[in-house]
């Protein structure tokens, strides 16, 4: 009586057997488990956003704790919204937005040189254009305090607590982050589409603006998306820059917190959530959030 073995059967059938399945133990395991994390990871960063907008709902007049869950719901909160929010609103998003629109006139030629000039202590200017995302917040908040009064005291023009003042410290952050993502897209850029154009008689000017723009474009999108989000969100350097009744929305909610709290403030944080989410959405709309995603691999 002969008995087959794993050589004998690929002999006679001239195939591998299959190899054993653990069906019920290995498989679910591995699938639930990733479900899981995944299901955790999504309650832990979305479950503050769902209390600040279910609060803010409140029906209740007067309370000075977060009620969640809402008891009753009501609008009336987003009708008591005081004017310095929105003052403070505006202001935080020209600024941001002003501050994003120079970073990217900056950041884009930055870039450029960064990934395609051999010049000396290369690596020196590209640590410079990164260090503002190694120093905290608030030492380059101190640090520009301390600047603005050095110059004022030479020059006798004092440019804290000005709108100016606010955008060079903005400006300070945001660049970093337009250089990374466009240096990013440029170092997988392929040169031969601008030698072609070149070749074929465009300019250097016409080159970029048709073939070398096009393709970075991601990484502009989301260089100047990634400066917007911080200089809008930011409190460290703004709460140093600025001066009473001309301050930023998020340090307008943290003295608001800090003195006396009022539901107001829950409202109006639900206005920027809802807000911060339709421009994700406008903005996976225009380019798509891979490609911010992807391209946003060099801001680091």
């Amino acid at each position: 009586m002969t008995t087959s073995t794993p050589a004998t059967e690929i002999a006679s059938n001239g195939a591998r057997p299959e190899p054993r399945r653990y069906r019920g133990f290995r498989f679910p395991i591995a699938k639930w488990s990733f479900f899981s994390f995944c299901s955790l990871s999504y309650f832990f960063l979305l479950s503050p956003l769902v209390i600040v907008i279910g609060a803010s709902l409140h029906r209740g007049t007067r309370y000075t704790v977060v009620k969640f869950p809402p008891e009753g719901i009501s609008l009336y909160w987003f009708t008591q919204i005081p004017q310095s929010h929105w003052d403070a609103l505006a202001l935080s998003f020209g600024l941001a937005t002003l501050a994003s629109a120079l970073a990217c006139l900056v950041g884009i030629p930055a870039a450029l040189g960064l990934v395609r000039s051999n010049i000396p202590l290369k690596g020196l200017f590209s640590s410079i254009f990164r260090a503002p995302l190694q120093i905290p917040s608030i030492v380059t908040g101190v640090a520009f305090l301390q600047m603005y009064y050095v110059f004022g005291d030479l020059t006798g023009i004092y440019i804290n607590g000005t709108f100016f003042g606010l955008l060079l410290g903005h400006l300070f952050v945001g660049i970093p982050f337009v250089v990374g993502t466009v240096g990013a897209v440029l170092q997988r850029f392929d040169t031969r589409l601008e030698e072609a154009a070149l070749s074929l008689g465009a300019s250097r000017i016409t080159t970029f603006r048709r073939i070398t723009l096009p393709v970075i474009m991601p990484g502009v999108y989301a260089g100047g998306l990634y400066a917007f989000m911080v200089s809008f969100g930011d409190v460290p350097i703004s709460i140093f820059l600025s001066a009473p009744g001309f301050t930023t929305f998020p340090v307008e909610l943290f003295y608001g917190m800090e003195n006396d709290f009022n539901p107001a403030v829950l409202a109006s944080s639900t206005l920027v959530i809802l807000f911060s989410l339709g421009l994700l959405l406008l903005m996976q709309r225009i380019v798509g959030l891979e490609n911010l995603l992807r391209s946003g691999g060099g801001a680091g």
